[in-house]
């Protein structure tokens, strides 16, 4: 189990819609991963599960997507990941030990977006 890199990936637009499953294929595209997940693909996700690099559904939290060709986190994206880790949508099924570093991570997003994070309220 891993959480990802801090890629510091610029930010797009903080209204852009979010929808996960269209930037899933965007990102996909675009990290040349049509077949098996790859390096470029896991930077747009905050967690993975490492020993199952290989497969798609070992990825969880997307929050970048492709933005006129460059990868970008989306502060919805962000967003969406950050209620996820409290509880919204069922939660998500992630080791408790990478929970707080998840956090860490979005976090930082939050801290370029001028803002906090739910759970610091």
């Amino acid at each position: 189990m891993a959480v990802t890199t801090f890629q510091d990936l610029p930010l797009a637009d903080r209204a852009r819609e979010w929808d996960g499953d269209a930037a899933e294929k965007r990102v996909r595209k675009w990290a040349d991963a049509q077949d098996e997940p790859n390096e470029k693909y896991r930077d747009a996700h905050v967690w993975y599960d490492a020993d199952n690099k290989d497969n798609f559904t070992a990825y969880k939290l997307l929050i970048a997507d492709v933005v006129g060709g460059e990868l970008k986190a989306v502060p919805r994206g962000v967003f969406a990941a950050a209620g996820v880790m409290e509880g919204a949508r069922g939660g998500v099924d992630v080791p408790d030990k990478d929970a707080e570093r998840i956090k860490s991570h979005l976090a930082k997003y939050y801290a370029k977006l001028d803002d906090d994070p739910p759970w610091e309220d």
